[in-house]
């Protein structure tokens, strides 16, 4: 950024000093931040983009592959009025998924599986059941990794796709709806990149805790509480022992129902 100053003395201009950034190739970055997303990295300036994907038309203002869904962080629920969204991270897990799966198809309720790309091509039986229950897919890349943001474009890129690629053979050729990104470690560019394969970027209104292992009353507590934040609850069926997670879910939907939520999909 230049400034300059003029001003005027006996009648002759005098220039003020000029600063000057230096350097050739500098890049200009943006960063778009979402409302509502309660673990989402600070704002940054956006990295410098890679390669358009091959095949995709790219926008003439960013050199990026033309979006197919909104770029924008996904919070709302698609059906709006008075519901929630069911959304299941980390997974698929032999052990905890079934054990999701049958509290939900036991209430009549549908959710969103964020899967690790290995997790899913390593259990595509589950996947594939998911599927078949009337479930979408997410894709929550292959390593997990919580500072993607901090990682280059080329190394972002990877992680979403091939993680979309392992999630769409394990469920015999269902594409990933959304793009969850680990911890809430978006960028511009990782989300330009999911929208353009057809993957809305995934956020979260209220975050269980889960993950924590708190106990199944704290999970509980937790989701009741900050249900005013918006729709999109965050759940995990990965990472580890998830029994007071399945506990809680066998509390909470019921609970729900009795007042009045719906169970929606994050929109698209």
């Amino acid at each position: 950024m230049m400034r300059r100053g003029m001003r005027a003395a006996n009648g002759r201009v005098v220039a003020a000093a000029a600063v000057a950034l230096a350097g050739a190739g500098m890049l200009a970055g943006w960063w778009s931040a979402q409302a509502g997303e309660p673990t989402g990295p600070a704002p940054k300036p956006a990295r410098s983009s890679a390669a358009p994907v091959p095949g995709r038309p790219s926008s003439p203002s960013t050199g990026l592959p033309t979006p197919k869904v909104d770029t924008d962080i996904a919070h709302a629920a698609e059906s709006g009025g008075k519901a929630v969204n069911i959304t299941i991270d980390d997974g698929p897990d032999p052990t905890w998924t079934p054990k999701i799966l049958k509290v939900l198809k036991d209430n009549g309720v549908k959710a969103t599986f964020c899967m690790i790309g290995p997790q899913a091509a390593a259990h595509p039986d589950l996947v594939k059941q998911i599927v078949a229950d009337g479930h979408r897919l997410c894709d929550h890349t292959v390593s997990h990794n919580t500072a993607m943001d901090h990682r280059p474009d080329d190394y972002q890129k990877q992680q979403i796709l091939e993680a979309a690629k392992d999630i769409e053979q394990a469920s015999g050729g269902v594409e990933p709806m959304y793009y969850r990104a680990p911890g809430g470690a978006f960028t511009p560019y990782s989300r330009q990149i999911a929208a353009a394969n057809g993957m809305r970027p995934l956020g979260w209104n209220v975050d269980s805790r889960d993950f924590e292992k708190p106990g199944t009353d704290a999970i509980v507590r937790t989701v009741k509480n900050e249900l005013k934040n918006g729709p999109t609850l965050l759940f995990h069926d990965g990472g580890g022992n998830r029994s007071q997670t399945v506990a809680a879910l066998e509390r909470l939907v019921p609970w729900l129902k009795q007042q009045g939520y719906g169970f929606s999909f994050p929109v698209q």
